[in-house]
């Protein structure tokens, strides 16, 4: 067997993959030491690519959404947090929640998954949910008596995206098991919530005033309040308007 078959050989019995193998020979080196450096980067930069893509399919984003040309100019940040803590998702460790309020059509979404996708790319776990899918995948999990299992992927998460808060009112058992996935949340992992409502009609989306509340206090104890005051980004840029 030749240096090169060798070589391949050793990158698939040490699980270094093909991008070793694939590229070495592309490697200019001044000496055996610099050849190594240059080597064992090239396989910790391509780890560090599969662990960042890895970690963006599991998160389970609509759509991929990015900080470029997004604009903060209307939203009101409070002054604990500034815009490069919103980028950088520096708040996960701190276990923080972020709540983004304001009209529908506003970029609660786009900032949510941006964050989300920051979060990602810096090693963080992240799951994202339309808060009405989330419900109804914690329903279904719970009568196949997959709850267990269900609520082990929360576990493992550093930040939960739950978009569209209060869009749809959830059944007793709903509400119930949101507040259970918000309570295995608390102090544990950050949460960021999309919602067009204000926390006084919260009650129409779990009609249970203790469970309302309970849900309230414990988002609200560690969390940054962000106000979205524009108008529809989508309502401004419709076809229809355009015409």
């Amino acid at each position: 067997m030749n240096s090169d078959a060798l070589i391949k050989h050793y990158c698939k019995e040490l699980r270094f993959g093909r991008n070793l193998y694939e590229n070495y020979k592309k490697i200019q080196a001044i000496d055996y030491a610099d050849f190594l450096a240059q080597l064992l980067k090239l396989e910790l930069e391509n780890r560090e690519l599969t662990r960042k893509n890895r970690n963006l399919k599991a998160a389970g984003f609509d759509v991929i959404k990015t900080f470029e040309g997004y604009s903060f100019s209307l939203i009101q940040i409070p002054p604990a947090l500034d815009i490069e803590q919103l980028k950088t998702a520096g708040f996960i460790d701190r276990k923080e929640n972020l709540i983004l309020y304001g009209p529908v059509g506003t970029g609660k979404s786009h900032l949510a998954t941006a964050i989300g996708v920051a979060a990602c790319s810096s090693g963080k776990r992240v799951r994202f949910f339309r808060t009405a899918s989330l419900v109804n995948q914690l329903s279904e999990a719970k009568a196949k008596g997959e709850l267990k299992r269900f609520m082990r992927l929360v576990e493992k998460t550093d930040l939960l995206i739950c978009d569209e808060w209060g869009y749809i009112p959830f059944e007793k058992e709903g509400s119930q098991l949101l507040f259970q996935v918000i309570s295995e949340c608390y102090e544990r992992r950050s949460v960021i919530i999309t919602t067009n409502l204000e926390f006084s009609k919260w009650n129409g989306i779990f009609y249970d005033e203790k469970l309302t509340s309970a849900i309230i206090d414990r988002l609200v104890h560690h969390s940054h309040l962000l106000v979205y005051t524009g108008p529809s980004h989508r309502l401004t840029h419709s076809t229809m308007k355009s015409q």
